[in-house]
């Protein structure tokens, strides 16, 4: 395991900051990655709840599950992150968001400050006190700079008394490397 991709990054700090855990949202299923180590995580008596726009990346994650034998614990839901909190009947744990594009996919379709900011504030909402959001921002492509700035932007403006926001950095990688952050919700 490469422990220095921001995805590893981010697990790792997940792992650290709640070995166990019962309710989590991957809000950019993606290929499954982060679906599938959150499967693991909350094991046979907790639940996920992953969210994708694209059907490819449903079926995507769902032959991932499937070939690790996991993922019993899983609901795929194919709709916006920002809808969330229509899905979800629990406060959660830990919420994961990747902001950027699918991998392998189109980059035409990529997350988008519109919907990204209102998902994070859904995810905030949902997310039970003492829990956990982390956030991988990768800022190149089209339209990664703006959303990487409205996404910091709006992360400034978060209550100190009710979150800590803390942004990791890879300071000496070349070419817009990605950003991992956390908030706490206090």
């Amino acid at each position: 395991m490469n422990r220095f991709q921001i995805t590893e990054y981010c697990h790792e700090l997940i792992r650290q900051y709640a070995p166990g855990f019962a309710c989590c949202v991957d809000a950019t299923m993606g290929n499954g990655n982060d679906t599938q180590f959150l499967s693991r995580m909350v094991g046979e008596t907790g639940r996920v709840f992953a969210f994708d726009i694209q059907e490819t990346a449903l079926e995507n994650t769902k032959k991932r599950l499937e070939k690790s034998g996991c993922g019993a614990n899983t609901r795929l839901i194919l709709d916006s992150h920002e809808n969330m909190g229509a899905y979800v009947p629990e406060e959660a744990d830990v919420i994961v968001f990747n902001f950027g594009y699918l991998p392998g996919g189109d980059h035409k379709l990529a997350t988008r400050p519109e919907t990204s900011i209102p998902a994070m504030e859904a995810g905030l909402r949902l997310l039970k006190k003492g829990g956990l959001m982390c956030l991988c921002i990768y800022s190149g492509g089209d339209s990664g700079h703006r959303e990487r700035e409205a996404v910091l932007t709006f992360l400034k403006t978060l209550d100190p008394k009710k979150y800590l926001v803390i942004t990791h950095e890879f300071f000496n990688r070349p070419n817009d490397p990605p950003l991992p952050v956390t908030v706490h919700k206090l």
